[in-house]
């Protein structure tokens, strides 16, 4: 999880870069803050997913055989 300081200075970077540009030091956090937005995203969007169950309209578990397994290996249900 980004921290809402991080989130608030990736959106204060983005207002300024279409006001007036960014300075090199400027892009370059810019960057790195996305990289780390995009981490934190693929990081929770991996969990949510692997922590589903697919159920048919009959109740069956439907889960596909791949998302088995992870949760299996990892223990989840």
């Amino acid at each position: 999880m980004l921290s809402p300081n991080k989130i608030a200075r990736i959106n204060e970077l983005a207002k300024k870069a279409k006001a007036s540009g960014l300075t090199e030091a400027e892009a370059k956090e810019q960057s790195k803050l996305r990289k780390e937005y995009l981490e934190a995203f693929r990081k929770s969007a991996r969990k949510t997913i692997e922590n589903v169950r697919v159920m048919d309209p009959n109740g069956n578990d439907v889960t596909p055989e791949k998302l088995k397994q992870i949760q299996n290996n990892k223990k989840l249900h």
